[in-house]
């Protein structure tokens, strides 16, 4: 049978606003109603980060619990990862919502250039991340943007720090770290295998590369992320109405891949993860 494929929604980041797409989802009740028709279209894993009402990043508990009970009430079953990522808070803050225990948490095992800042993980914060995952039954997806961390999943898997199968994301597209290579990507997916053989993981390409990393990851037998964190566009010249329009088209790549869309149930089944 083939093996269906979780699509990732990234809803909302910490970069894109209103003007940029005014259906970027900012306040609680529009991140839960984004993920719900995310949803219905296909999605059954969101990455959440959470925004003050004027758009603002922020690492707040209190703004987490309340996207986090809406999805649960009307997403049954779909798998919650919350967002550890440096824009909306420094150092452990970054992991005080992980009280909470969403399903998954995003770890990024190293630090990394983006266009303007260095993405700081000191190994010292990534072992206490990882940690408080563990402590709190919480699945990481481990954030590679480069070789190393790939590497680096596997040294804290190999010392405990990281619990059952591996999942990865490789991130391509985002200026000064690692381009869109197709080459690249297949070494990546040889040396995670490799390294750990029953890991799974999903591709994750920025702007105009979200859909290409999309076919890839599709055709090597990876999973699939989209959404407005990453890209606010379905084409060069069209604004995504919704988070629910960019699923739709990686639902229909699914379909031309031969790769069904995968259910929540199943989802969470492939991650190794408790069912809802």
């Amino acid at each position: 049978m083939t093996q269906p494929c979780i699509i990732t929604v990234a809803i909302t980041g910490s970069l894109p606003q209103k003007r940029d797409n005014p259906a970027v989802p900012i306040t609680v009740a529009e991140q839960i109603e984004s993920t719900h028709e995310a949803f219905e279209a296909g999605a059954t894993l969101v990455h959440l980060h959470v925004r003050n009402d004027d758009g603002t990043a922020t690492s707040s508990p209190e703004r987490f619990a309340q996207v986090f009970d809406g999805i649960r009430k009307h997403c049954p079953g779909m798998i919650v990862q919350f967002s550890t990522g440096g824009r909306s808070g420094a150092g452990r803050e970054r992991g005080a919502h992980l009280l909470l225990k969403p399903d998954m948490g995003s770890l990024a095992t190293g630090s990394v250039n983006f266009p303007t800042r260095v993405y700081d993980n000191s190994p010292d914060l990534v072992e206490w991340l990882a940690t408080e995952m563990r402590e709190h039954g919480i699945k990481p997806e481990v954030e590679a943007f480069d070789l190393s961390m790939i590497f680096q999943a596997a040294s804290l898997q190999q010392r405990g720090f990281i619990r059952g199968p591996l999942h990865v994301q490789f991130v391509m597209g985002i200026r000064n770290a690692m381009p869109v290579d197709r080459e690249v990507l297949e070494f990546y997916v040889r040396t995670l295998q490799r390294l750990a053989p029953d890991a799974t993981w999903t591709g994750a390409g920025i702007g105009r590369d979200q859909l290409t990393l999309a076919r890839w990851s599709l055709e090597l037998g990876g999973h699939c992320r989209t959404g407005m964190e990453d890209n606010v566009r379905l084409d060069r010249d069209t604004l995504a109405p919704s988070n629910a329009a960019l699923v739709r088209q990686v639902a229909q790549l699914c379909a031309e891949h031969g790769r069904p869309v995968a259910t929540a149930a199943q989802a969470r089944r492939l991650l190794g993860l408790a069912a809802a």
